[in-house]
């Protein structure tokens, strides 16, 4: 038995060869199968050049266990999550590896009602099967092999985003949309055709248009600074209200205002629970800990309810369902919406934002520029260190002692009240890297914030 290194907490990822084959995708299928014992699943896979043939030998797989397969084709992620939920499937797996290197692939998995599986939920089950391969010592089959077939699922897809504006709020809008070559550009395609039929007064300008899977303008991930230049020169160029980035798999967008500037987001979780607000004053909103003030803030002052919930699309989506929360939003740029099965998607977001805009006759510039004020903040350091665990050990046996508040939901939160100056950090573990992540926030006070940042990541080098 040899282990399978592509299995990680919460997904599926690995460098093609050795880590992640057509032989492994096969066998993933049958694990799949026996761990989870659908009827049916869908299937869907990314630009990638690998895409087709894992999605191919993974279906082989599921068929092998008696499994049938729905094949949707190139999609981003939140694709297989909706198709799971409105064609009322056992199951479904998208093979994508988002924003990791081109010589890599992967998959995310979902159970019956878009629910995820990782390590606690059925992935581990999946890997140990997977590697054990019981099916090699199988003498007779008795199960009928499963059934393939490709069908579309993206006009209902394209009819539950828009249900999502009204119509006759929109104003006239003009939006650069970057998909950076991955998945993303067919649903903008889609929705475009759609506002022209029904006169919705959005205007795209389409830059890495294109799904290539030689990814011409570096691989999609706007989380990182470099990747953004190219839908900030465009925003300018074209005088647009607003531009949008997606990574690969598009299940995350970014926004840029009116003048090119990123928008943290952190400051969109605090644009979209107002949104869903104005509609439910008592609705519940879950964030995560790394950066908070803003959005309790924002879901106090309009009436509904904040829940702190820990880092993580599993996590935040059982959450979620515990609380029947409307929304679920973390700083990272992942949003997850309770009527898209709880799941997140990167095209809802901006579709929310656009309506936002609209209602308010304001820039996007504008709509955050008293919360950028009110609460400045660090945006998330990643710092590389021998031993992350001690480091967050020695920094809260420092910070603890001068704190007013003390959380432990995911690594460590403290606030700070300094002669009525006020601020507060979070320092967690990375899931997947030796790195701690670190995040500051004041209260007014963008010139401590910076204090305060410098002043960690001096204690935090140090170690």
């Amino acid at each position: 038995m040899s282990e399978l290194s592509c299995f990680k907490a919460y997904d599926i990822r690995g460098k093609l060869g050795d880590d992640l084959n057509e032989s492994i995708a096969y066998d993933i299928g049958r694990a799949y199968a026996k761990v989870i014992k659908p009827k049916i699943i869908v299937v869907g896979g990314d630009v990638r050049a690998t895409s087709e043939t894992l999605k191919i030998a993974l279906s082989d797989g599921l068929r092998e266990e008696g499994v049938d397969v729905l094949d949707i084709g190139l999609v981003g992620t939140e694709e297989i999550y909706f198709a799971t939920s409105n064609l009322n499937l056992d199951g479904g797996i998208v093979v994508t590896a988002s924003h990791n290197p081109i010589d890599y692939n992967g998959m995310k998995l979902v159970r019956e009602q878009s629910r995820p599986i990782s390590g606690d939920t059925g992935l581990l089950e999946i890997k140990t099967i997977a590697e054990n391969k019981p099916w090699l010592l199988e003498q007779t089959r008795s199960i009928q092999k499963g059934s393939y077939s490709k069908v579309s699922n993206l006009a209902p897809y394209i009819s539950h985003l828009l249900s999502y504006l009204n119509f006759e709020n929109i104003k006239p809008l003009k939006l650069v949309v970057n998909a950076g070559n991955g998945a993303a550009g067919h649903v903008i395609d889609a929705l475009e055709d759609q506002f022209k039929a029904l006169n919705v007064p959005i205007h795209f300008i389409k830059i890495h248009h294109e799904a290539d899977a030689t990814f011409p303008n570096g691989i999609p991930n706007p989380l990182i600074p470099e990747k953004r230049q190219s839908t900030r020169d465009a925003v300018i160029k074209y005088k647009a209200d607003m531009g949008i980035a997606w990574d690969g798999d598009f299940d995350r967008c970014f926004l840029f205002d009116e003048n090119g500037q990123f928008i943290e987001g952190y400051y969109i979780v605090g644009l979209l629970a107002e949104s869903f607000l104005q509609k439910d004053l008592s609705a519940k909103i879950i964030h995560d800990p790394r950066l908070t003030w803003n959005t309790i803030n924002i879901v106090k002052t309009n009436g509904g309810r904040s829940v702190q919930c820990k880092t993580g699309h599993a996590f935040i989506k059982e959450r979620m369902r515990d609380e029947d929360a409307v929304y679920g939003g973390e700083m990272s740029a992942h949003h997850y919406f309770r009527d898209f099965s709880y799941c997140d998607s990167g095209m809802i977001p901006w579709l929310l934002v656009v309506e936002l805009l609209s209602v308010n006759d304001i820039s996007l510039s504008k709509a955050i520029a008293a919360r950028l004020a009110a609460y400045p903040s660090s945006g998330e350091i990643n710092l590389s260190l021998r031993s992350p665990q001690d480091a967050i050990k020695k920094i809260s046996a420092l910070y603890l002692p001068l704190s007013t508040s003390f959380d432990e939901t995911d690594g460590i939160s403290l606030e700070f009240n300094e002669k009525g100056k006020m601020w507060r950090f979070n320092l967690r573990n990375s899931n997947t890297e030796p790195l701690v992540r670190l995040n500051v926030e004041s209260k007014g006070d963008k010139e401590l914030m910076k204090q305060k940042t410098k002043e960690l990541m001096t204690q935090l080098t140090a170690l």
